[in-house]
């Protein structure tokens, strides 16, 4: 997914470089001066963004340990990379101990915020965006830390990416909290981490609202995210990811989907509205993606439904599967289910269908309807009764952040 994304970005950089905007004279000062500042930057240094709209033409880069970035506000410091024609990111960190908070970065040519292997990183009050709204020449990622540990991500805006508009992936101990993720691919994603809290996230009108997956050819297996007291809505957004890249085959209409992720406790959210189903549960057998199964465990499980709220939704499903399911079983102008498991679990480890339902899944305290569609068994056994997955197991214990990240 990211080798594909870059390749996308560095074609894209070449067709288009005639066409980029001329830097004027105090673009050209300001950009030399604070490429300069993160050069020479010193641990404990913080650099001061003044309010303005500044043009780049080339990627920003830090790496060096203990330093602060900080803007004016994510609607007054704007880093604007229409004119780049050098880098694939628009700022990437390669440092610990890294705050970067209240500024704009917008239209860079790849991703728009990398960080890659940092520890200790605060991401507050930024806003990752792209201008000309949805489109698969869009950058990839909008906020992007990467083999990162004690990571939170808060009160930002994410707007655009062609992939997840904020996404955590191969990290450690997380907080994504306080944010809007709008017209993304997939709004929030959390990929091959553990110990990550998801809360009071806003996640409207992309194609998929937050996503919990594990990829196989990546070697940490995800495990243990809590996502909770988030609203969820209107994520109808088509799917406008590149061909090939994982995000591409999310169905436009989906909430809050697991894949072949464990442990993960989805409550107190309020979802609304999203046209396939508000929260999906699959195996990595759904994507049809190829895997080593004597490496790569596909099913998820102790995955913990309870309280949320669920409004409308599922009556107008993407794909041409999912659309005749809806009117073979719930009729024309019926809906699917608010909750939909894809039926499949690990029949060596469990010996019947009820220890390996409730092994997958427990939901309580809902209204929810919900749908176990039999996948394996090409719908042989859909059934929406949800007796076996009467449980309260697999409640998880809240993440624990440094306390400096508080102050």
């Amino acid at each position: 997914m990211k080798n594909l994304a870059a390749v996308t970005s560095l074609l894209l950089l070449v067709a288009c470089s005639d066409d980029k905007p001329v830097l004027s004279e105090s673009d050209k000062a300001f950009q030399k001066t604070l490429m300069t500042q993160l050069i020479s930057a010193k641990s404990g240094d913080i650099i001061e963004l003044p309010a303005g709209n500044y043009s780049f033409n080339r990627s920003l880069s830090l790496n060096v340990d203990g330093v602060t970035i900080r803007g004016q506000g994510q609607d007054k410091s704007i880093l604007s990379f229409k004119a780049q024609i050098q880098g694939a990111e628009g700022l990437i960190v390669n440092a610990d101990n890294i705050t970067l908070e209240n500024f704009a970065i917008e239209d860079a040519v790849g991703d728009a915020l990398k960080v890659n292997e940092s520890e200790n990183l605060i991401i507050r009050g930024i806003r990752t965006e792209w201008t000309n709204g949805p489109d698969v020449d869009n950058g990839a990622y909008g906020i992007y830390p990467v083999q990162s540990k004690n990571v939170l991500i808060e009160n930002s805006i994410a707007i655009g990416a062609s992939d997840a508009g904020i996404y955590v992936g191969q990290s450690e101990n997380i907080v994504v909290r306080n944010n809007i993720a709008r017209h993304n691919v997939a709004g929030i994603e959390i990929e091959n981490s553990y110990k990550a809290d998801v809360y009071n996230n806003l996640a409207e009108e992309n194609t998929g609202g937050i996503l919990v997956f594990n990829m196989a050819e990546l070697e940490i297996r995800g495990h243990h995210s809590r996502v909770f007291n988030n609203k969820v809505y209107n994520n109808n957004t088509d799917n406008f990811a590149a061909k090939g890249v994982p995000v591409s085959v999310v169905p436009a209409g989906t909430g809050i989907m697991v894949l072949a992720n464990d442990e993960v406790e989805i409550f107190d959210n309020e979802l609304k509205n999203n046209n396939t189903a508000h929260i999906t549960i699959a195996s990595y057998f759904s994507a049809e993606w190829p895997f080593d199964e004597a490496k790569f465990d596909p099913y998820p499980q102790k995955i913990s439904i309870h309280d949320n709220q669920f409004i409308g939704g599922g009556e107008s499903p993407d794909h041409f599967d999912l659309k005749a399911l809806k009117v073979a079983k719930f009729g024309l102008n019926g809906a699917l289910p608010n909750i939909i498991w894809d039926g499949a679990y690990d029949t060596k480890k469990f010996t019947n269908k009820h220890a390996g339902a409730k092994a997958t899944l427990c939901i309580y305290s809902s209204k929810a309807t919900f749908a176990n569609v039999d996948l394996p068994n090409d719908l042989q056994d859909f059934s929406t009764d949800r007796t076996a997955h009467d449980c309260q197991d697999y409640q998880l214990e809240a993440v624990v952040l440094p306390e400096h990240f508080n102050s």
